[in-house]
């Protein structure tokens, strides 16, 4: 299912559930304007098509205690596919690494780590994030504050869009 095959009623069940995704389908069905059975039939079509990955609770880092939150810019000494893979899944398996992108350009990934103290994110980039094979350099900014933090698409920008392109 392509995103121009959604129709104005998928693109709001996405929107409603990405803005609380505790919302129960009699709710979520009242909100985009159909009843129950056919809602939920519609969710779960976008959930088995992949446009919805899970549900998920949006905890607070600094309230649970981690309070460092940096961005890791690594570059690998090779970029062959088996060598990006294989950073790829040992940044799965490292439980500070929040978040894993591949960028184009200088950077090969950027990492966002959360640690409960600047000991503990010192003690992973030492021991392992620097000495992983492949790494050839480690560049990190600690994150002093958040001014935005916006989970998900936004999409009034695609309803806009769409409505310029009908």
């Amino acid at each position: 299912m392509a995103s121009t095959k959604l129709d104005e009623i998928d693109r709001k069940i996405l929107a409603e559930l990405q803005a609380d995704g505790r919302m129960t389908n009699v709710e979520l069905a009242k909100r985009v304007g159909i009843s129950a059975p056919p809602c939920l039939r519609r969710v779960r079509t976008l959930e088995e098509a992949g446009f919805i990955r899970g549900y998920h609770a949006d905890v607070n880092p600094r309230e649970l205690g981690f309070e460092v939150q940096v961005f890791a810019m690594v570059r690998l000494q090779s970029q062959a596919e088996t060598d990006l893979s294989a950073f790829e899944n040992r940044c799965r398996a490292w439980p500070l690494v929040r978040e894993c992108h591949m960028l184009n350009g200088e950077i090969d990934f950027v990492l966002k780590c959360a640690a409960p103290d600047l000991s503990t994110f010192q003690s992973f980039l030492t021991g392992e994030l620097t000495s992983a094979e492949n790494v050839a350099s480690v560049k990190t900014s600690l994150v002093i504050r958040c001014a935005k933090d916006e989970p998900g698409v936004p999409f009034e920008v695609l309803e806009d869009r769409l409505a310029k392109l009908a």
